[in-house]
């Protein structure tokens, strides 16, 4: 393994680790009064005319797109050795199911939700118990490693177009994570819980890439 990936390495390991220490603070309620101000200052200062651009972006959050999302690419880079990164997208999910079942942070009560399409993914049926982490950040993140790394290989774009694609992806990951306190379907402490996975996975399986 070169220098850098085991850079690349330790870095994923360095952000999981926070990821296990910041979940049990999660677990012992440290952040309830700041997760309840945060949602209620969102939703009071963002005008509710944003339900519906934040509820689709919510469904291009989901299991099912990123999952297509992740196909698209293995087929674009033809690299056997992705199948690590998908390997690494199952384990987010083994890891957010298990924080679910035993973390005990119940999400936003129903007075908060403002999803306002009717149409989910069957994904989004899947309540094992609390609402701690985000899987929607976590995908999110996970992704935007990915391509971020795709981006920074690729020799079709210019430098300049390569900082245009890099901000784009910044942005995408900020609306997705205030979209998903906004919308009421997490809590702030739930959102960064998950961007921690996602973004330790997304380091990881570039070690192997």
């Amino acid at each position: 393994m070169t220098k850098p990936k085991i850079y690349t390495f330790l870095s994923g390991v360095l952000l999981f680790s926070l990821f296990v220490l910041y979940s049990y603070l999660v677990h012992k309620n440290l952040f309830t009064g700041l997760d309840f101000d945060t949602t209620v200052r969102l939703q009071d200062k963002i005008s509710q005319i944003f339900n519906t651009p934040f509820s689709l972006l919510s469904l291009m959050g989901s299991f099912e797109i990123v999952s297509f999302i992740l196909f698209i690419l293995w087929v674009i880079t033809r690299k056997l050795r992705f199948i690590f990164t998908l390997f690494s997208f199952v384990a987010i999910h083994v890891f957010e199911l298990f924080g679910k079942m035993f973390v005990t942070h119940p999400g936003p009560p129903y007075l908060f939700v403002r999803y306002d399409i009717p149409f989910s993914f069957p994904s989004s049926y899947v309540q094992p118990g609390s609402s701690y982490p985000s899987g929607h950040l976590a995908r999110t993140l996970f992704l935007s490693v990915i391509i971020s790394f795709l981006i920074l290989r690729s020799k079709r774009f210019s430098s300049v177009q390569k900082k245009l694609l890099y901000c784009s992806i910044v942005i995408i990951v900020v609306l997705m994570f205030i979209s998903r306190i906004y919308l009421g379907e997490h809590w702030l402490s739930d959102v960064l819980g998950g961007g921690l996975l996602g973004a330790s996975f997304g380091f990881l399986s570039l070690a192997f890439f």
